[in-house]
Formats: C-alpha cells, sequence, structure tokens
C-alpha cells in the first residue's frame, strides 16, 4: 500500500496550490485583455473576422509601401511628410515619451490614422467615448460635407459609437448622424489626424462594405511617395524577443512553474534525502551537572544560594591552606590572607564582605549575584582552585 503523506508534506503542498491559485488570479486581472465582449483585434496577422490582414495586404497589391510596425514611436524618424501611422484599436497603453514621440510625429506632419475609443490616451484633442463593440449591428454613416476623406465613399458603415462629438473647433466630423459622429479630423502642428469612431471599416468582414474600403484609401491619402507604417507595436508585437515575451503571460507562468517545483523539491528532499541522526550530547559531560545546576539557579533566580556555595567553597579553601580556625571572621581571613599571599586586603576583604552578606540575603539580583560569584572565581584562580580538571578526572 502507498504510503501516505505526513502533516509537514501535506501543508507544504497546500501552501503550493494556494500560492499557485493566487499567481494565476494575478495573472488573469494584471494580463492585458481585450475589451469586454470583443473576441480579437485588428491585428495585420489576423485572419478571422475581426483581424485585418485582408486590408494590410491589399494595401500592398494596390502598390502602397507598407510595412508593419513593431518599434516604439520614439523611434519614428524624423522627416514624418511622407509617413502614415495606423494605430487601430491599440491594446497597450503608451508611456509618456511614447505619447510625446506621437504627438512629435504629428507635428513634423506625419499623418495618422487611428480607431477605437482608446486613442485618447495617445493623442491630443481626443474626448473619451464608448465604442460599440463590433459583433453590434452596423449603421450606415452618411458623409456629412465635401472632403478628400469622402471622395467615392458617400457612406460607410460601422458599429455606431455612443455619443461622441467634436470638442475643439478645428475638429471636423467628416461621417455622423444627429446622435453621433463616426469619423473625425483635425490637424496638429504640420500633421492631420484621422480618428474613426470603431475600427470595423478595415477589418477582414467590414473592408467589403460599401465606402469601406474608400474610407481606408482616403484616410491614407496619396500613393506617391507613402510611406504606410501598420501598428502591431501596441498590439503587444514588440521588435526584441525579451519585450514581447514580457508583455504576455508568460513570465507569470515560469514564475508559477518555478515556484512549484521548489516546493516540489522541498517536499522530495525532505522524503528521500540523506538521513542524518540528530546530534547527542553525552550524559557523561563533566558539565552537565554544571549546566543543569545554572538553570535551575537562574529559573528560580536564587542568586543567594549560588553567592553562598561560591563563598563557602572560598572560604574553605582559605582557612585550610592559612591553617586557620573554620569559624574565623572575613576580617581575620582578609588580613591573614594579604599578609600571606600579598592580596589587596582592602579588596579582598570588599569581596568577602559582600559574599558574606549576600549569602544570608534573600532576593539578591542576578546581576549583583553574578558579579560577586565573577569575583570570588577570580580569588580561587589566585589560588590554583581547578573545579573543571577535578571534576573531569572524578567523570573518568
Amino acid at each position: 500500500m502507498p504510503r501516505s503523506i505526513d502533516r509537514t508534506d501535506r501543508s507544504i503542498l497546500i501552501g503550493a496550490a494556494v500560492l499557485v491559485l493566487i499567481l494565476a488570479i494575478a495573472t488573469s486581472l494584471l494580463t492585458p485583455s481585450q475589451r469586454a465582449g470583443r473576441t480579437g483585434f485588428p491585428s495585420s496577422y489576423s485572419t478571422s473576422w475581426d483581424g485585418a490582414k485582408a486590408a494590410y495586404l491589399l494595401l500592398g497589391e494596390l502598390g502602397y509601401e507598407v510595412r508593419r510596425w513593431d518599434s516604439s514611436p520614439t523611434e519614428l524618424q524624423s522627416g514624418s511628410q511622407n509617413e502614415v501611422l495606423i494605430l487601430a484599436n491599440p491594446l497597450q497603453p503608451p508611456t509618456s515619451e511614447e505619447a510625446t514621440a506621437l504627438r512629435g510625429f504629428l507635428e513634423r506632419g506625419g499623418r495618422i490614422v487611428a480607431t477605437g475609443d482608446g486613442i485618447s490616451e495617445f493623442l491630443p484633442g481626443g474626448e473619451k467615448f464608448v465604442e460599440t463593440d463590433a459583433a453590434e449591428q452596423t449603421v450606415h454613416f452618411p458623409a456629412l460635407l465635401p472632403s478628400p476623406l469622402t471622395a467615392g465613399a458617400p457612406e460607410i458603415s460601422m458599429p455606431a459609437p455612443v455619443g461622441w462629438h467634436p470638442t475643439r473647433i478645428d475638429q471636423i466630423a467628416v461621417y455622423g448622424n444627429s446622435d453621433t459622429a463616426a469619423v473625425m479630423a483635425y490637424s496638429v502642428g504640420r500633421g492631420t489626424m484621422v480618428w474613426w469612431g470603431s475600427p470595423s471599416p478595415l477589418t477582414n468582414q467590414g473592408l467589403r462594405e460599401p465606402g469601406n474600403l474608400a474610407l481606408l484609401l482616403n484616410s491614407i491619402g496619396d500613393k506617391a511617395g507613402k510611406r504606410i507604417l501598420w501598428d502591431e507595436y501596441f498590439h503587444g508585437a514588440r521588435a526584441d524577443f525579451s519585450s514581447s515575451i514580457a508583455k504576455t503571460p508568460l513570465p507569470w507562468a515560469f514564475a508559477q512553474l518555478g515556484l512549484l517545483f521548489a516546493f516540489v523539491l522541498v517536499t522530495y528532499s525532505r522524503r528521500y534525502g540523506t538521513i542524518r541522526m540528530p546530534g547527542k550530547a553525552s550524559r557523561l559531560s563533566p558539565l552537565e551537572f554544571v549546566d543543569t545546576l545554572g538553570d535551575l539557579y537562574s529559573a528560580a533566580h536564587a542568586g543567594s544560594a549560588a553567592v553562598r556555595v561560591a563563598f563557602q567553597r572560598l572560604r574553605f579553601q582559605l582557612t585550610r591552606q592559612l591553617g586557620l580556625a573554620a569559624n574565623a571572621t572575613v576580617a581575620e581571613l582578609a588580613r591573614v590572607a594579604s599578609r600571606a599571599l600579598g592580596w589587596n586586603e582592602e579588596s579582598l576583604l570588599g569581596t568577602l564582605t559582600r559574599a558574606d552578606r549576600s549569602s544570608r540575603t534573600i532576593g539578591v539580583g542576578d546581576e549583583e549575584a553574578l558579579e560577586i560569584v565573577q569575583e570570588v572565581h577570580d580569588y580561587e584562580a589566585r589560588l590554583g582552585i581547578r573545579t573543571v580538571p577535578e571534576a573531569k578526572g572524578r567523570a573518568e
């Protein structure tokens, strides 16, 4: 029968499972997601109904110089007069440096064709609105005024934005109705901003609707000398591999796998690692009795008892070595010892007096008792009393 998991291993595995669950929830919350209800986004790589690969390939077949742009806007060239940047519903927000670079691109004479309600975070002059999902029913929007943007396209179709209206005097609603605008255009410096309320006209499904292809070509402008940059940078495609990986859930997935591996390794090593017996102190150790007795004195705060033991030992050694009576006073001990042994009488008398008084006093503090015992041991050492070797000899 398989061996059951012990309590410690079970706790480790439960902790690992909880951490993996927390990381999974954090991944789902922090990973850039598409807007609610949308199955995809207008990427030039996508062949789904709401992708934009057909428009990208068609521009190339029509003779336009078109390429995908997977670098930061900060790398856009200074000569922008003949460049068109298509920002089709960018998913990831720009940094302040990237937003500044986009504005500089326009001011130098570039053109940006942007779609969706998230563009207000990228470019100046935009008020955020509510974009209708691409799967909703499309609405036919007529041209509101004669313009190069409306040439050959008296009407376009897209899901209707909700309550989108010009907010500046230089913004022109090119397509729309009495409820909302559908396409706006305005100038920024020497450049032009063309903003669609939905990417639907350039998607694989919407491109075939009447007027939508003409809207795309008119928004780009004249073909001669134009270079079209179809942005995929803000869709998550980055020029370097590490940047692309950093914007995906893969780092979180690797972190989860790493934590899971670490917990499995800890559990495995505890169960199958080298068995080592715990160290065991010999009960024949000559200091075991001393350690035990010291612990008892410390726990009971019996400082007076420790002082009494040390004092009586020193008194016994002095009277025996000096030939004095067992009941000799501390003053007599100090006087004879100072003459016979060359010790300082005043210092020895002070130590013996303190020791004698503390040994008969209840409630001596631990620090005071320790200080007195250390002084007594110093005098014992001068007499040549060696307690440890003697104890060791007895143990042997």
